[in-house]
């Protein structure tokens, strides 16, 4: 009997065809560390995603790439949702992925709308309890980073429209675990001593685990009970933060 011969691209295309119509495999999510990052010139990104045991060569195609919302670099912890196929040329089945997120960010998104719900529930984002801002207000208290660029726009802008405004600093970590206790602190600095008409709590941009001593639920309270209007500047215009929802 004659055996059957077949060439490699049949082999492969044939196990291709395999794999995907295996519905497991259209629709994965994988966590793992970034490595051998690529961006091509096209738009598109090669990468591995490895553990500590095995490896995964990944691509993600322009389209996909150009919706992601941070850098993506060597070393990030991620997790990748896509689907396995197989690479005829090549003979290696890899991960075509449609999007990719720092490992934990959709744990912050769930508990960032999880609190918003629960403190727009107990009224801290009623604009019946916002307090009027002064229309000419001679001293501003800001909490924020003394070394930032946001500082520096705040010095240049008053200077610019109001220089009789005296601006009075209150140096405070803004990323981190210990920021929001450094901001509490600040907040109730300025309100205790009442030498100032306005306070404004903020940093620049960044992603939404820079952002995130902003999402404190303790530090959203302190904005809320601060008898002193509150301004929350916190990151750029698309950026939401809970004490957005909380200042004045």
């Amino acid at each position: 009997m004659d055996k059957q011969i077949i060439t490699v691209s049949q082999l492969n295309t044939f196990i291709k065809d395999y794999i995907d119509a295996l519905p497991p495999l259209r629709l994965v999510n994988v966590k793992g560390e970034v490595s051998n990052l690529t961006k091509h010139k096209t738009g598109h990104y090669y990468f591995t995603l490895k553990d500590e045991g095995s490896v995964l060569k990944t691509v993600m195609f322009r389209a996909e790439a150009q919706k992601l919302d941070f850098d993506m670099e060597n070393g990030q912890k991620v997790v990748v949702t896509g689907r396995i196929s197989v690479f005829v040329r090549d003979g290696s089945y890899q991960l075509y992925a449609t999007a990719v997120e720092k490992e934990g960010v959709g744990n912050l998104y769930e508990a960032f709308e999880l609190l918003k719900s629960k403190l727009a529930a107990e009224g801290l984002f009623d604009a019946a309890h916002k307090k009027p801002l002064p229309k000419t207000p001679f001293k501003i208290g800001i909490v924020t980073a003394p070394t930032g660029a946001a500082i520096q726009d705040m010095k240049n802008i008053a200077a610019r429209r109001f220089p009789l405004c005296e601006l009075i600093l209150y140096p405070s970590l803004v990323q981190g675990k210990d920021a929001a206790p450094e901001i509490i602190r600040g907040i109730k600095y300025f309100d205790r001593h009442k030498n100032v008409d306005l306070i404004i709590i903020g940093r620049g941009g960044g992603s939404i685990e820079d952002l995130w001593a902003f999402n404190d639920e303790a530090l959203a309270r302190v904005v809320y009970d601060c008898e002193t209007p509150i301004i929350s500047a916190v990151g750029h215009e698309i950026d939401f933060t809970i004490t957005d929802f909380v200042a004045d």
